[in-house]
């Protein structure tokens, strides 16, 4: 009778212990369903940020590619637009000096066609991002840090700035500096 006893022991736990394994098994099951799900929504996110980076990237190339090529015309611009500064008190009915005016519009009709901009430096406060100080210069009837004179044009290539301005600034007059 001990042996019957024991199997009958044996056979009421054995549905209770499997019943158990397979509520575990299930339960890790479940648990690796969860997170084989989250890194399938992650890596479909981390492709999704990618291609909108590459998009960007392939856009922004696209946008700037000219800039090397406008960076060499820019010294063409400024040595025309000296040499009109120049003549333009000496020469104003000169056809030559004419001639040379429609070429420089014609210039920067097309840079700003493609996108450049100069940037507008005089009368405004001096900004790292667009310009360089080349000189200070004490002046009492304008603010410190305005910009007073521009030496160098910079340039803005859609809204970033391909050539900052080389400016002269103006600084606290002698007397306010003492005080």
């Amino acid at each position: 009778m001990t042996e019957q006893n024991t199997e009958n022991e044996q056979q009421t736990e054995s549905p209770v212990t499997d019943t158990a394994a397979q509520k575990s098994e299930l339960e890790t099951a479940n648990e690796t369903i969860a997170s084989l799900k989250d890194q399938l929504l992650r890596k479909a996110a981390e492709f999704e940020n990618f291609k909108r980076r590459a998009e960007q990237n392939q856009m922004s190339f696209a946008k700037y590619a000219s800039e090397n090529v406008i960076l060499g015309l820019l010294p063409v611009v400024d040595d025309l637009s000296r040499s009109l500064k120049s003549g333009r008190e000496k020469l104003e009915n000169d056809p030559f000096f004419k001639g040379v005016e429609l070429i420089v519009n014609k210039f920067t009709k097309l840079l700003e066609s493609q996108g450049v901009k100069p940037i507008e430096s005089v009368g405004k406060e001096f900004n790292v991002e667009y310009h360089d100080v080349m000189m200070q210069v004490p002046r009492a009837d304008v603010a410190a840090n305005t910009v007073i004179e521009e030496i160098e044009t910079g340039y803005f290539l859609f809204d970033k700035v391909i050539r900052h301005a080389k400016v002269i600034v103006a600084s606290p007059a002698e007397e306010e500096a003492k005080n």
